[in-house]
């Protein structure tokens, strides 16, 4: 499929600036693949289409404060750094973001803090991901991440913080209320609808739960520039799937039971780690999967997820899932109803 199918009429009002002020009281659309029907609900209501035995796969991955205001030496310009990945503990090596990139060199010292009590060399500023830095820090590592969570803020994406700044509520607003494993720059949009009154309703019904982890990175968030998806290559995102996670899916697939994938993260982490068999297997790595229409999933059948953007990997995979014809028209009719779209925005349910 082309990269331009996935287009479609988004009116900037509906990418929701903030949270339902309950999570689980956002909307919710019901697609049902095999009748072709389309429901409107709220996503409490995820209840009436799940029973005993059912198991949703979580991603418990935990977002951390990312993002860095600081000054480049000399100039004393404002930049913002955010940090995508730690190279090395011991080192203190960082790949990063810089805004403005332009104006930062290999060499430049980047002050950070209220006494420029965090100071950064940029080592090397040739990478696909941004730039290479080193924290010059020599205090022990829990200090330093320490100084990390003090002055880091919640990295909300940049299409919300061009709605508006980033607030104290989002430390809480962008993070599942299951999260655990720190390592994510973006929450899993899907997981933020689900409370703990709601999780606990859903354990009493006799629903199962298993959680891998998958720290989401900035590649679901950049523009693809190819018309050609086979042609598109995406970041690597590191990811977990443990033994608990394998026997609890291989058990549910064994015995035929519904398996429902909470977020696109978790869906990508199920269809990294399956076998030639369609078995689910142990991994502790990274993964650049990227998947569009049309796919054949292995592990889960059913999705929940949230209403993505325009020309959007998450998009496509919601499409592979669901139908790329279904989707679409799902789409045209969420605009139509005004649902909320992106990181805060109202869910879908495919089933």
């Amino acid at each position: 499929m082309k990269l331009s199918q996935f287009k479609y009429n988004l009116p900037e009002d509906l990418i929701a600036s903030e949270p339902a002020a309950y999570r689980d009281e956002a909307r919710l659309m019901v697609v049902n693949r095999k009748n072709k029907t389309i429901e409107h609900k709220t996503f409490k209501d995820i209840l009436n289409y799940f029973e005993d035995g059912d198991l949703m796969i979580l991603n418990n991955s935990k977002v951390f404060p990312a993002l860095l205001y600081g000054e480049k030496e000399k100039t004393g310009a404002r930049i913002k750094v955010l940090l995508l990945r730690e190279l090395n503990k011991d080192t203190r090596l960082w790949d990063v973001i810089v805004d403005p990139a332009r104006k930062i060199r290999i060499g430049n010292k980047l002050y950070f803090g209220d006494n420029d009590e965090l100071v950064a060399e940029v080592i090397d500023n040739t990478t696909s991901r941004g730039r290479t830095i080193r924290f010059l820090f020599e205090m022990p590592y829990d200090q330093f991440k320490s100084i990390i969570y003090q002055y880091g803020k919640t990295p909300i994406p940049d299409l919300l913080q061009k709605k508006r700044d980033i607030m104290d509520e989002d430390e809480e607003w962008f993070q599942t209320i299951y999260a655990k494993n720190v390592g994510s720059v973006s929450a899993p949009f899907a997981g933020l609808h689900f409370s703990r009154e709601l999780l606990k309703r859903l354990e009493i019904i006799g629903v199962d739960f298993a959680e891998i982890t998958l720290h989401t990175g900035l590649g679901n968030f950049r523009s693809i520039d190819v018309e050609d998806l086979t042609k598109h290559k995406t970041d690597s995102e590191e990811m977990i799937v443990d033994e608990t996670v394998v026997e609890k899916v291989n058990k549910a697939k064994d015995e035929k039971r519904n398996i429902c994938a909470v977020g696109t993260t978790s869906m990508k982490a199920l269809e990294t780690a399956t076998t030639l068999s369609g078995k689910l297997k142990m991994y502790n790595g990274w993964t650049n999967k990227f998947i569009f229409p049309p796919y054949d999933f292995t592990v889960a059948n059913r999705l929940i997820t949230n209403f993505h953007m325009p020309m959007s990997p998450m998009l496509m995979m919601t499409a592979a899932f669901g139908g790329y014809d279904l989707i679409m028209e799902a789409y045209k009719i969420a605009v139509n109803e005004k649902y909320k779209f992106f990181a805060y925005g109202d869910a879908m349910l495919i089933i």
